[in-house]
């Protein structure tokens, strides 16, 4: 009963000990990064000139694409191993 008592309060106390993580980075390399996603998602670094494709890129690109259908889904995925037990 004790234990479980215990147990309890320490449960009770436990958002007591819980502190704030201050806002913002927590370094300078994070704050260029962030600076840069925010750039980045209010498109304030978008190029002015168009970047199409050429015929032969395309090409390609569509090539790779219907090759990709060529692999059957299989039902089921199976797990591999990295190494270990069971080779």
């Amino acid at each position: 009963m004790k234990p479980h008592m215990l147990n309890c309060l320490g449960l009770l106390l436990l958002p007591l000990a819980a502190q704030a993580i201050e806002p913002g980075p927590s370094s300078p390399q994070q704050h260029h990064t962030e600076v840069w996603l925010q750039m980045q998602a209010r498109n304030q670094l978008a190029s002015n000139h168009a970047q199409p494709a050429s015929p032969g890129e395309r090409e390609l690109s569509l090539q790779r694409w219907m090759e990709s259908f060529k692999h059957p889904i299989p039902e089921y995925y199976k797990e591999y191993s990295t190494g270990g037990k069971g080779k």
